[in-house]
Formats: structure tokens, sequence, C-alpha cells
């Protein structure tokens, strides 16, 4: 069965799945990278996630390769541009990865369109805020101007957001009424799973009300809630908190499997899977889909194995049982990684 399709914007149709590439150029090879996108591909998904920072862990030598990839694959497979939809995202203040536009201090307008028309296909936007290095210096106004302009010239289709709160959604869709010639913002890329539900408080009530689609990053918790890594030997070696460990604090400050409250939860929703027969992926899969607010679950894969486990869970219908056992564990673990 091909994986189903979501209206995202007018004229914008994109696959429930989306696959990330943040491990092409790393993890996966130039000829695994291709291979994975054709099985992709033919499996029914259109819809393809990047950031000009990727591959992970970010690195000097390799940032853009995952973007790269994905341009050769539509060039050398002579894919239709209008049969897949490409979100790649802007990367904001960072004072670690110096090589990328020389680590800006903000994301301003030059930032940005230097992003763009550097790009190798067409993106999304990205903002993000952090409460412990805000930079106010740039309005959101600028930003929105600035993506506004590249919908314009034809350069990008939509706009979206990344890792953003209630506040940010909101004031972007604020400029967008009050300044003629800026756009919508589309849809919001925030993290989702059964262990990171946050989305569901003021962030889920705002996109309800103004029409905006969640696009849900790592609905796996970053493999966490596969099973893989409750194994006697800890998991797979090339897994990827296995392979980089100590070197992606990001994904390894949220999901860290040493915080014994974060075990336990995911531990019993494998042991939910099992109980009701469904691979622990298709459980974390059809979890995510199954909300009203999500178009697309964002998710990575280095092997061919791992992509079919993925499209299996988004045909899966999870019973009001099984639902219920998710809900419990939910109500003892609330958000361990928020």
């Amino acid at each position: 069965m091909a994986v189903p399709l979501f209206n995202l914007a007018p004229d914008l149709t994109v696959s429930r799945l989306c696959l990330g590439t943040m491990t092409f150029g790393e993890q996966n090879t130039l000829p695994q990278s291709f291979r994975l996108l054709d099985e992709a591909f033919e499996a029914g998904i259109n819809f393809f996630d990047s950031a000009e920072m990727y591959p992970v862990p970010q690195r000097a030598a390799t940032q853009g390769r995952s973007e790269e990839y994905f341009g050769r694959w539509i060039k050398q497979r002579r894919i239709p541009r209008h049969r897949v939809v490409f979100a790649t995202k802007v990367t904001g203040p960072s004072g670690q990865m110096t090589w990328i536009r020389n680590g800006p201090n903000c994301l301003d307008a030059t930032n940005i369109t230097e992003a763009i028309n550097a790009s190798y296909v067409p993106m999304f936007g990205e903002t993000e805020y952090d409460p412990t290095r805000q930079f106010s210096s740039v309005s959101m106004e600028e930003q929105l101007d600035a993506l506004s302009r590249a919908v314009h010239a034809g350069k990008i289709r939509y706009i979206g957001l990344s890792n953003e709160t209630p506040y940010g959604v909101m004031k972007f869709l604020q400029m967008a009424e009050k300044y003629a010639g800026n756009c919508r913002i589309v849809s919001l890329q925030n993290s989702y799973n059964l262990l990171c539900r946050t989305f569901d408080s003021a962030m889920a009530e705002c996109c309800h009300h103004e029409r905006i689609s969640l696009l849900a990053y790592s609905p796996l918790a970053m493999g966490i809630l596969s099973g893989k890594y409750f194994s006697p030997e800890g998991g797979p070696a090339d897994a990827r908190l296995n392979l980089f460990r100590g070197k992606y604090s990001e994904g390894e400050s949220r999901y860290n499997l040493s915080n014994k409250i974060i075990k336990a939860a995911a531990m019993e929703y494998v042991n939910i899977a099992r109980k009701f027969s469904l691979h622990p992926v298709s459980l974390a899969i059809a979890f995510v889909l199954r909300h009203p607010l999500v178009a697309s679950a964002v998710f990575g894969a280095t092997k061919t194995q791992q992509l079919q486990e993925i499209v299996n869970g988004c045909n899966i219908e999870l019973t009001s049982e099984a639902v219920a056992e998710m809900d419990k564990v939910h109500s003892k673990y609330p958000n361990p990684c928020p």
C-alpha cells in the first residue's frame, strides 16, 4: 500500500512520511543515499527534508552534502521536479559552525538570502528561539520579508518554521496579515513523539486555530522507540547514539538513555507494541500520524529495513485499547524528552 498523501498548502500535496536526509554524506554514502531515495520514492514518498548544515554531526568538511546528494539524485534519476517536495532550512545563529557564513550572529535578511541563493533546491525557512541566547537585533519582520521576497521571486514555494515557540508562530502570522506582500507560514517542524508531546499544549492550540500543519520530526526519538538500544549489547555499533556518542550534543541532551525515566518510559512503549503484536516502530509512527494536526512525520533511515519498517507503520490503525495503554504511560512519565 502506497504512503498516503496530505494537502499541506494550495497546490502542495505531500506524503504523510517525509524522508530526512541528515545522514546523507556522513552515515550514508552517495550510492546508499540514492538507494534509500529510490526506495522511498517507489513507496510513494514525495516529501524530503534537509538543512544547509547537514549532515550531522556538523562538520566543515561535509556541510552541504545532504542537499547536494538530493539534488544529484533528482538530476541523475531525471525525476520531474513537480513530483517531489523538498524542505530545507536556513542555519540560524551559531558560534560553533563558523564555516557557514562565518557563524552568523543573527538570522538577518542577508544570511537568509545567501542561504537560499546557495541552495541546491527550493527551501522552507527556519527560525529558532534559544532562551539562553536571544538574538534580538534582527526583527522577525526582516526575516519574513526576506523569505517572502524569495517566494515572490520563485526561489521557494512556501515558508515554514522549525523549533519554534507559540509566540514565534503567532508573531509570524500577525506580520503576514499586517504587511502587504508578506507570505503566510504553512507549516511548523517541531519534535513530536511518544516521549515528547510538548506540542500538545499551547502550540497545538495555535496551529489548530490558525490552520498550521505540524511536520513532526524525530517520531522515533532518535531510534529509542524502535527498541534497538535495549538489547544486551546496547544496540548496533553503527546506530547513531552509539556511533556519534559525545559528538551530537543536541540529540544526546534530549534523548539520553542514562536518564532512568526516559529509559523506563521508552521500554514501556516498546512492551505495549509487543503486547498488541506490533513492531515498536509501527506503534511510534502510527501514534504520530493519528494526530489531527500532523501533516507528515519526518524520519531518518540509514538502511532499507529501517525504511520499510517506517513505511509499514503509516498503514497501521491503532486500537482504542492500545491508545489507552499509551496514555497510561504518558500519565506516568509525562514528556520525559521535552
